[in-house]
């Protein structure tokens, strides 16, 4: 009944509309005045023209919260409320330079200096300067005291300029080491001065680079850099060495894509009969990243002439990509790559600076690092801390191992195992890495990190010196910047060691091989911050009194003390 109602509504509403549309049309448009015009000035107003703006750069602001969940724990402290100020807070006083005196068990000296000037807008100019020796003995196999001592100088001067979106660096270097091959098989009773055993090195040089700021990720990116050193080997020859480095990059398209290159040439004394080697060095990449993702996309190419007059070329993928699981906690992270390693003298040292005197640490191979497939997962481990969990397999071409010779050669030198020689091999590397850190409350913090490897070798039985795992445990306390204390526990896996032995001469060397047990070791270190300028340290080191063996035939000092304090100027 309503529907019909109001259908006959719209009916009659409609037919009523119609003619009078039609007469509208019909209508003749005319203005009649029933009063006489009056004239009137109304108030003024004034005109409001705004701006037409055309922003050719559109920002689309992204705003992420991110929650962090953490459990509750209720305390109750009271913290007295902080007084309104006007001004900022300043910024924490910066002393100009320190000085670290210490002295340790064995006859053991520490002096460090650091010399800088206040913070500039305009630039920085300083001075670093260190020395650190000993000058105790240990006992062999047969219980004979022999001189173990080192040293070690190391002085740097260095000065940076900074521009608008650029700055300029300066720095000059010089290192010097000693070392004394006092590891010696007790087999056959020998005497040696401690002049005939002393192996020193020296490297000096100087570097000049010129860096961007990145004030805007837009504009282009830039690292230039010249170096050059000076290395000696205890008068057993020396080597020139130029290097550049370079690195230019540019955002173009949402894509971060650049270019690194590195040189290195080196001219050896005519005395060592070696020809100049070098070693070039060009990496393209690309890459990219979000949030949630990141990839990068490269390869490097190495050109190389080392011990021979062949030029060597090298390819080596360079491919990186990462994904957030959980954002901030699991982050998956994968990576295929490859690299020369450049086994200069001075990083071989480093690593065992007793090789046999004379032109045979000139005369490493360079390692290729052919294939490195790397993967894991890392984040906040939720403790106040992160973490890390990843594996990697390599190949490896050059892989640099060590091992002892004991003979007595042709002139009448005798050998008796403190001097090694290399012995490079072809290897493939399983690794499986985990790290841990984080907090027990707010005073205390600790931090572990665990390795296991696996070699598989071409022409040795083992990997000499490299151990089959490794770990490290290390727990912190901080009692309000005021007494600062740590504990390290460190334990290194069995070794296998090769020595090359014979009781005529070099050309019937037979191996042997001796296997070093699991070592672990115990430290501890404290400091108490008198004033803020003023502090006082200690360090304890291998508290278990451990005899290890870092080489073959070279026990360590055992059981170090050091003690000493810190002034800042």
């Amino acid at each position: 009944m309503i529907l019909k109602k109001t259908i006959f509504a719209l009916i009659l509403a409609f037919l009523v509309c119609v003619p009078l549309l039609a007469q509208e049309q019909d209508l003749k448009r005319e203005v009649t005045l029933y009063n006489p015009y009056k004239p009137s000035l109304s108030d003024a107003r004034k005109l409001s023209f705004l701006p037409d703006i055309n922003d050719t750069v559109s920002v689309n602001p992204v705003f992420r919260y991110d929650v962090k969940s953490e459990p509750f724990s209720p305390t109750h402290s009271i913290s007295p409320i902080k007084s309104a100020s006007l001004l900022p807070d300043l910024l924490p006083k910066l002393y100009k330079s320190y000085v670290k005196v210490g002295l340790g068990s064995n006859t053991t000296p520490l002096a460090e200096l650091s010399i800088t000037n206040h913070r500039s807008k305009k630039g920085a100019v300083g001075l670093y300067a260190k020395h650190y020796s000993s000058n105790g003995k240990v006992p062999l196999e047969n219980k004979q005291k022999v001189y173990a001592g080192f040293m070690d100088n190391d002085a740097t001067v260095f000065g940076r300029k900074f521009f608008d979106k650029s700055y300029l660096d300066l720095s000059a270097s010089f290192v010097q080491n000693a070392r004394y091959a006092y590891g010696y098989d007790t087999e056959v009773p020998y005497e040696f001065l401690k002049k005939n055993i002393r192996l020193s090195y020296l490297d000096a040089g100087a570097r000049f680079a010129f860096a961007s700021l990145n004030l805007d990720s837009a504009d282009l990116s830039y690292d230039l850099g010249v170096s050059y050193d000076y290395f000696r080997n205890a008068g057993e020859g020396n080597m020139n060495h130029v290097g550049f480095n370079g690195k230019m990059a540019a955002l173009y398209e949402g894509f971060y894509m650049g270019s690194g290159l590195n040189i290195d040439h080196y001219t050896l004394s005519k005395s060592l009969g070696i020809d100049p080697k070098y070693i070039l060095t060009l990496s393209p990449f690309v890459k990219k990243s979000t949030d949630q993702w990141n990839f990068r996309l490269g390869v490097g190419l190495s050109l190389e002439k080392n011990l021979d007059s062949k030029v060597k070329a090298y390819f080596h993928p360079d491919l990186e990509f990462g994904f957030s699981i959980v954002p901030q906690y699991i982050r998956f992270f994968a990576g295929l790559g490859g690299r020369l390693e450049n086994n200069e003298p001075f990083s071989i040292i480093r690593e065992n600076p007793f090789l046999v005197p004379g032109e045979s640490i000139y005369k490493v191979p360079n390692t290729n690092h052919a294939l490195i497939i790397s993967g894991g997962l890392k984040g906040n481990s939720g403790i106040g801390g992160n973490y890390v969990l990843s594996g990697s397999y390599s190949i490896v071409n050059n892989m640099i191992l060590y091992s002892n010779i004991v003979y007595p050669d042709t002139a009448g030198v005798v050998q008796r195992g403190n001097y090694f020689m290399i012995s490079p091999d072809d290897a493939e590397v399983l690794n499986f890495h985990g790290e841990l850190s984080g907090e027990f409350s707010k005073r205390m913090s600790f931090r572990t990190s665990a390795n296991y490897y696996k070699y598989t070798l071409s022409d040795n039985d083992f990997a000499w010196n490299k151990p089959a795992w490794d770990g490290r445990f290390g727990l912190f306390y901080n009692l309000r910047d005021k007494i600062i204390a740590g504990a390290e526990f460190t334990a290194l896996g069995s070794r296998k060691l090769m020595v090359n032995k014979s009781p005529t001469g070099w050309m019937t060397l037979e191996p042997e091989v001796i296997e070093e047990p699991v070592h672990v070791n115990l430290g501890f270190s404290a400091e108490y911050r008198y004033t803020r300028i003023l502090s006082f340290w200690v360090k304890v080191d291998n508290v278990s009194w451990n005899r290890y063996y870092e080489w073959a035939y070279y026990p360590s000092q055992m059981f170090n003390f050091m003690a000493g304090f810190s002034y800042s100027l």
